[in-house]
């Protein structure tokens, strides 16, 4: 008399295939949580002054990125930090800066700061500077800049 029996996988086999499954699963969803937030943070654009203060409602005490040039004569510390204005296209931004500004800030530089409309009007709590810099001074001193910096050691 012969004796049949199903040819199904090991009870072992199974359980190991459904553990690297869900393993897989989950290193899976945590690379894509933290792919989906460092595009979050990299897509954050700014907006000029100008257009932010056209959006203002909309906005409303959002955190984003406003772009413009420090107004001369607007610098003040105050505090903990320092207050100034930043203007684009004829529009002027109060802003209320925490924190001390970097090195390079000063009146007349493009500077793009990090925060959100405060209160009511139109004043910008910013908590971040980021100043924008060119490369005008090696054009206008030529002579100053003869080598460019070597990464790999001279032994």
């Amino acid at each position: 008399m012969a004796v049949t029996t199903s040819a199904g996988p090991a009870p072992g086999r199974t359980q190991g295939r459904r553990r690297l499954i869900i393993v897989g699963l989950v290193i899976l969803a945590a690379l894509g949580f933290l792919v989906f937030r460092g595009l979050g943070n990299a897509t954050l654009y700014f907006r000029t002054a100008d257009e932010a203060v056209a959006q203002r409602h909309t906005l409303a005490d959002k955190r984003f990125r406003i772009e413009g040039t420090v107004v001369a004569g607007s610098v003040h510390e105050a505090g903990n930090g320092t207050d100034f204005n930043i203007e684009s296209k004829g529009v002027v931004v109060p802003v209320q800066q925490q924190g001390s500004p970097p090195e390079l800030f000063k009146p007349g530089i493009p500077v793009v700061l990090e925060g959100h409309f405060s209160g009511e009007g139109n004043t910008f709590a910013s908590d971040r500077i980021m100043v924008k810099h060119s490369e005008d001074y090696v054009a206008q001193h030529p002579d100053r800049v003869t080598t460019v910096p070597s990464t790999v050691p001279v032994p």
